[in-house]
């Protein structure tokens, strides 16, 4: 089985995340990478929805053993190389030509929180899954473009509290603060929602990608211009 895998449901693709976790490592980032490539290959596409394969999970960011065998054996041309090809996912899906919907249906933490909020819509299910960024408390700053992209889905004083925090919030909750589209009642009426609201875009794909990359254009320009100064000296914890 694929790390990333897709299907057509009519005009909407279904990305499929496909491992329990679904964490941020150099396969996944890869994946995602061809999977979108894919899906704009096809010209009947109108939307995307990312869902995960897990109940429980739908991304739980960094792979934390991945990376941390990496700085171990000194492989930083390795973790350089992941990080742009995580950035160039994030710019992916910013400047994708059609609405990019993530259909949360478990947890998502850290960098799979980030590349939620770097879709256009997030669903949510309201029984159970948190949306959560941990970083405070395993010391790992955000990089400038991370930032940039949770201030554009999220209220600042929202994103102020969580970012702070560290805590968790529910759906219901970030459907509050209008993070969420809806807070939908269970797995089955998550997707449910998520794929009507996907029907409901039809337009064609150069005028979404005029007013994505215009919306995003400042975002884009933050991950190019300032990230390379904590990526290139792998100033990525603070101790």
């Amino acid at each position: 089985m694929a790390v990333v895998e897709w299907k057509k449901d009519e005009g909407v693709a279904v990305l499929i995340m496909n491992t329990p976790e679904n964490r941020h490592n150099p396969w996944f980032a890869e994946g995602m990478l061809k999977v979108f490539d894919e899906i704009e290959a096809d010209q009947e596409i109108k939307s995307v929805i990312v869902t995960s394969v897990d109940k429980k999970n739908w991304s739980l960011g960094i792979d934390l053993e991945w990376i941390t065998g990496a700085v171990a054996n000194q492989k930083n041309q390795e973790i350089k190389d992941f990080m742009y090809n995580l950035n160039r996912l994030f710019k992916r899906v910013l400047n994708f030509p059609m609405p990019v919907i993530a259909a949360i249906n478990g947890h998502t933490f850290g960098d799979g929180t980030i590349l939620a909020c770097a879709c256009d819509f997030r669903f949510m299910k309201a029984d159970r899954g948190y949306f959560c960024f941990p970083e405070v408390d395993i010391n790992i700053p955000f990089l400038p473009g991370m930032l940039a992209i949770m201030k554009k889905a999220m209220p600042y004083y929202k994103l102020e509290d969580m970012v702070y925090s560290g805590k968790r919030a529910g759906g219901k909750e970030l459907e509050e603060s209008h993070v969420v589209v809806k807070a939908s009642e269970n797995e089955e009426e998550l997707m449910k929602d998520a794929m009507a609201y996907a029907r409901t875009f039809t337009k064609g794909r150069k005028i979404f990608f005029e007013h994505k990359s215009r919306l995003h254009k400042h975002i884009v320009e933050i991950i190019d211009n300032e990230d390379p100064a904590y990526i290139e000296p792998l100033n990525l914890m603070v101790s």
